[in-house]
């Protein structure tokens, strides 16, 4: 997540100064950036949440092993 952070971070800034330098092109470069931060926080989120629930698949299927086993 920490990459897409600083990417977001980044392109803001860039944004913001082509506001105040009035360089709309440093805009749309900041924006562009900007979102391409935010995608790949999104992303890691969602694989962060994917593996919670492999781990979670996981201990189930440990449960039905064991509860099959003790029959």
């Amino acid at each position: 997540m920490f990459m897409g952070a600083f990417e977001k971070a980044k392109g803001e800034i860039k944004e913001t100064v082509g506001r105040i330098t009035d360089d709309p092109d440093l805009q749309r470069e900041g924006s562009a950036q900007s979102d391409k931060g935010e995608a790949e926080m999104d992303a890691a989120k969602a694989r962060a949440q994917a593996e919670a629930h492999e781990a979670k698949a996981k201990v189930k299927e440990a449960e039905q092993e064991m509860a099959e086993r003790t029959k």
